[in-house]
């Protein structure tokens, strides 16, 4: 069997992430070129997750300063 040929061409990516890369290297580990708060955000913003549909979600407390936690 031969090896697999190295893919160069970069996906399209929506324009707010462009210039996002990630990768695994050799342990496994995930190296990526946007902070995670950044990515979360983006995700938050512009993905409809199923679970929470007709719910109200409730803010987090630990987002919140300490003199608004009920």
């Amino acid at each position: 069997m031969s090896r697999k040929i190295k893919n160069t061409e970069l996906p399209q990516v929506n324009d707010a992430l462009k210039g996002f890369n990630i990768e695994i290297n050799e342990f496994g580990e995930i190296i990526s070129s946007y902070d995670i708060n950044k990515l979360n955000d983006f995700l938050d913003k512009s993905v409809d997750d199923k679970k929470f549909r007709g719910i109200d979600v409730l803010k987090r407390t630990d987002d919140l300063p300490a003199e608004q936690v009920v």
